[in-house]
C-alpha cells in the first residue's frame, strides 16, 4: 500500500504542477456551469484512495496521457523506420534515452530512444564495437521490459549493419507499458559463443509517461461472425499514432489448418484499405483462441471506419475421386480451386504422388485406391513454394502412401482453404 500511496503522491504533485491547455480549461468551465448542484458526501479514506486511482486511470486510460508533448528526434535510424514511425520521429515524438552498458565482449549496447503509446513501445538501440561485431552469433537478445505495473514482451524487430561491421542499429517493438511507470528496466541475455556462457543483464532508464502519444480511437466492437467450423468475435479496436490493433476471440476448429488466416480481414478508413502489419493468436481456455490484428495508423481526419472479413479459413466437402492415369498438365477442379498431379512413382516400399495447389489449400481425408482397396496418407514431404510463369505461387508437396502397387485413383474427402465471406462491420467514430 505504501508504494501505491507514494505513486499517488507523486502523481498528485505532478498534476498540481501541470498547466492544463486552455481548451481543457474552457471545456471544464462549460461542464461545471451546466452541471446540477449536489450535496457533498463524506468518503472513507480507503474509498477516497480508490476514487483517486479511478480518476487517474480515466485520464491515462482514455488518452494514454492527456498531456502528451514533443520529445526529441532520433537520428541514424531512418533505414529501420517505416513511413508512420519516420513521420512521428521527424515531428520530434521520440523520447531520448541514451543509456549505455558494455557487454562482456567489449561491445557497447546503447538504448538511444523510444516511441511509446497505448499499443506498443518501440525501442531504438545501437551495438558498437571498434574491433568489429562478431557475425557468428547475436551478441545480445532483448528479453522483456519491466516497471511499475509493467511486464512487456518483445513482438518484432529488425536491424542493419554498417559496412565496417563495427556498428549495428536496431529496432524492437514491445507490448505497451504502464502510464504510471517512471522507470523502466530492459532485461537482456548476453549471447557469447556457447550456451554455457550466456548471462542475464539489465539496464534501467527514466521513462516519462507525459511523452507517450495520445490514443486516437478506442472503441468496442462486440460483433460475432459464423464461419464454416466455428465463429469469431471482434471485441475492440485501439488506434494510436504508431499502429491500430483489433482484438478478439474465436472458436474455429480448423483455424491452424491455413497459414495466416487472419490476413484476410481488412480495415478500411474512408473506403481506403489500411495496410496490414501483422497478426497473432494464442490459445486460452478450452478451444477459445485470442487474436490480435495489427494495422498501420489511421488518418487524422476520419469520416468512416469499417472492418471487412474478406477471406477467412473455410472448409469444403469434396468426396472426389481423381483418376491418376489422366494426370498431366491440366489441373483437376476442387470446387473453385485447382490441383495438379505432377508425378506418380512407385518404389519398393511406398507410393509417391507429387501434387501442387494454391498456397492456402490443405487437403483432408486423402487416400489412394488400387483395385478397390484404399490406402490412407502416411505423411507429406518436400513441401515448397514454386513460382509460376505468371508470378503466382503454388504449394508443391509429395504425398507418401504405404503401398507397393501403382495407384488408380487419388481420393480426397475435403479441403481447408481461404474462403470468401465478405462480411462488413461499421465501426462508430466517437
Amino acid at each position: 500500500m505504501n508504494n501505491i500511496e507514494e505513486q499517488l503522491a507523486e502523481e498528485k504533485q505532478r498534476l498540481e504542477n501541470e498547466s492544463p491547455p486552455k481548451e481543457l480549461n474552457t471545456r471544464l468551465r462549460s461542464v461545471l456551469a451546466t452541471a446540477p448542484s449536489r450535496k457533498s458526501k463524506r468518503i472513507a479514506p480507503v474509498w477516497k484512495a480508490a476514487a483517486v486511482l479511478i480518476l487517474i486511470a480515466a485520464i491515462f486510460g482514455s488518452n494514454y496521457n492527456a498531456f502528451a508533448y514533443y520529445g526529441k528526434q532520433l537520428f541514424g535510424f531512418d533505414e529501420l523506420m517505416e513511413d508512420t514511425l519516420k513521420q512521428l520521429n521527424d515531428k520530434g515524438m521520440g523520447q531520448s534515452i541514451e543509456e549505455k552498458v558494455t557487454l562482456k565482449d567489449g561491445t557497447d549496447f546503447t538504448i538511444n530512444g523510444i516511441i511509446a503509446d497505448a499499443n506498443q513501445l518501440v525501442m531504438y538501440y545501437t551495438l558498437f564495437n571498434p574491433q568489429g561485431l562478431d557475425q557468428s552469433h547475436e551478441p545480445i537478445r532483448l528479453e522483456s521490459i519491466s516497471g511499475f505495473w509493467t511486464k512487456s514482451h518483445p513482438a518484432s524487430g529488425t536491424s542493419v549493419m554498417n559496412e565496417q561491421q563495427t556498428e549495428m542499429k536496431g529496432m524492437m517493438t514491445f507490448d505497451s507499458v504502464s502510464p504510471f511507470a517512471k522507470k523502466l528496466t530492459l532485461h537482456y541475455m548476453q549471447m557469447p559463443y556457447s550456451a554455457e556462457q550466456m548471462s542475464a543483464g539489465a539496464i534501467t532508464f527514466a521513462y516519462n509517461p507525459n511523452q507517450a502519444l495520445q490514443t486516437q480511437l478506442r472503441q468496442s466492437i462486440n460483433k460475432t461472425f459464423k464461419v464454416d467450423h466455428g465463429s469469431l468475435t471482434f471485441q475492440s479496436i485501439t488506434a494510436t499514432p504508431t499502429q491500430t490493433v483489433v482484438r478478439g476471440t474465436m472458436r474455429v476448429d480448423n483455424y491452424y489448418r491455413v497459414h495466416n488466416a487472419l490476413d484476410g480481414i481488412k480495415l478500411r478508413a474512408d473506403g481506403i484499405e489500411i495496410p496490414l502489419k501483422g497478426s497473432g493468436s494464442q490459445s486460452s481456455f478450452g478451444s477459445r483462441i485470442r487474436f490480435e490484428i495489427l494495422y498501420d495508423a489511421l488518418p487524422q481526419q476520419l469520416q468512416s471506419l469499417e472492418l471487412v472479413m474478406d477471406h477467412f479459413v473455410g472448409y469444403q466437402s469434396l468426396n472426389q475421386k481423381l483418376p491418376l492415369e489422366n494426370a498431366g498438365a491440366d489441373p483437376f477442379k476442387l470446387g473453385e480451386e485447382n490441383l495438379w498431379v505432377k508425378d506418380v512413382s512407385v518404389t519398393t516400399d511406398h507410393v509417391e504422388v507429387t501434387i501442387a495447389t494454391a498456397d492456402d489449400v490443405m487437403l483432408d481425408g486423402v487416400s489412394l485406391e488400387t483395385q478397390g482397396e484404399n490406402t490412407p496418407l502416411q505423411t507429406t514431404v518436400r513441401q515448397d513454394l514454386v513460382k509460376q510463369a505468371d508470378g503466382t505461387l503454388l504449394k508443391q508437396r509429395t504425398l507418401l502412401f504405404n503401398a507397393k502397387n501403382k495407384p488408380e485413383y487419388l481420393l480426397i474427402k475435403g479441403m481447408h482453404f481461404m474462403k470468401a465471406y465478405n462480411e462488413t462491420i461499421a465501426i462508430p467514430i466517437k
